[in-house]
């Protein structure tokens, strides 16, 4: 078979909201107590918001991403491929 017979693979993975924020926190080296500390949010909260039990929301989502230094869409829309979607 000849190289152009190939197509190159597409990494894709599903991320989901409370994953989003997990890995944030991890990345960080951050305990969610840590986080807690910072943003005022309770530790079961983030738990719960970690493991898909409470919805974000936008309010959270914002000061999430103060303390974890990002902006709020990379926790709130973490599947999003741009090149795929128009947010219009």
């Amino acid at each position: 078979m000849a190289k152009r017979d190939y197509k190159k693979a597409r990494r894709h993975i599903e991320v989901s909201v409370g994953e989003s924020v997990r890995i944030m926190r991890e990345f960080q080296e951050l305990s969610q107590n840590k986080l807690s500390e910072r943003t005022g949010i309770p530790q079961s909260t983030l738990s719960a918001i970690e493991n898909d039990r409470v919805n974000l929301g936008v309010e959270r989502a914002k000061v999430l991403a103060r303390a974890l230094k990002c902006h709020p869409a990379v926790l709130v829309f973490p599947g999003w491929d741009v090149g795929d979607e128009s947010a219009a």
